[in-house]
């Protein structure tokens, strides 16, 4: 190639550049493309029922904890609250304990059971073991609801629902009922395997001892809404609320005087207090029915 021909080539290629950089060249943006048809302009959703922006909740329910050792909880609730958008709402709730129904555990210590020279302080007497065991009496609480999914539920392609799936956390009060607190000279007593009849009587007068107090602990759950009508929904909701009490009314830990941990093996301090409690993992499913107010909801464009 002689010097002619190589000047004609680098022409012919800065022309090229000029051609398509230029400022006569087309240029091409991603905002400039458009959706055409009849699609055009259209929302994600047309004619959508909302549920929740802007209406107040009131929900009767009924549920039962889960997972117990010695007894389960039957609970009839209420829960009210408010949502700020179809996604995000604040409330309250109400459980109260209606029945106390025994696990299978329970029946067969009353059954059972055997009460020795060594155990007379965690069992006086068997047929009473269900008297010395704690039970739930009530729980309240706030919570804030997050609902980040919406859809429909189908059965056989032929009957439709509006659902939504929510998850909610705050913090409940439970009012726990456990075994009274025995300590001192009865608590030696009774943790010495005496066989006096005196001696007997007194530790099994104290297994039906009760107190009460407030455990206050994060709660925490899932839930599903089935919508019935425009105000109206069922609701199944799971519902956590971890916390320590002792749950069986038996000495199960604790120190001795000197503030360490006894090597006696059966009874860790030989009496019955807070250092007994271990921690336990609540939980609870309930069924629900949600009213939302106003009764007449909206529906989008």
């Amino acid at each position: 190639m002689n010097t002619a021909s190589r000047w004609l080539l680098v022409l012919g290629l800065f022309t090229m550049t000029l051609s398509v950089t230029g400022p006569l060249a087309p240029s091409a943006k991603a905002q400039d493309v458009q959706i055409t048809g009849p699609l055009a302009g259209a929302p994600a959703v047309r004619k959508m029922r909302v549920f929740r922006d802007g209406r107040f909740q009131l929900q009767p329910t009924v549920g039962s904890t889960l997972q117990d050792e010695f007894s389960r909880t039957v609970f009839a609730g209420i829960q009210a609250g408010y949502h700020f958008t179809d996604w995000l709402g604040v409330g309250g709730f109400f459980n109260y304990g209606v029945l106390p129904i025994d696990t299978g555990l329970t029946d067969q210590i009353k059954e059972r059971g055997v009460t020795t020279e060594r155990n007379q302080l965690s069992l006086p007497s068997r047929e009473k073991f269900g008297d010395q065991i704690g039970r739930l009496n009530f729980m309240a609480g706030g919570q804030v609801t997050f609902i980040p999914l919406r859809g429909k539920l189908a059965l056989f392609q032929a009957l439709f629902v509006d659902t939504d799936f929510y998850l909610f956390g705050g913090v409940a009060a439970t009012q726990v009922e456990e075994r009274k607190d025995v300590t001192g000279a009865v608590a030696q007593l009774c943790s010495q395997g005496a066989e006096e009849p005196m001696s007997l009587g007194v530790c099994q007068g104290t297994q039906t001892g009760r107190q009460t107090r407030l455990a206050i602990a994060p709660t925490f759950g899932v839930g599903l809404s089935l919508y019935l009508t425009d105000y109206m929904a069922l609701t199944l909701e799971y519902r956590a609320f971890p916390f320590k009490w002792n749950t069986s009314g038996t000495d199960e830990g604790g120190t001795n005087e000197k503030g360490k941990k006894d090597a006696s093996g059966e009874f860790p301090d030989k009496q019955i207090n807070d250092s007994d409690r271990t921690f336990q993992f609540n939980q609870m499913f309930s069924l629900g029915l949600a009213f939302y107010l106003p009764f007449q909801g909206e529906v989008t464009k």
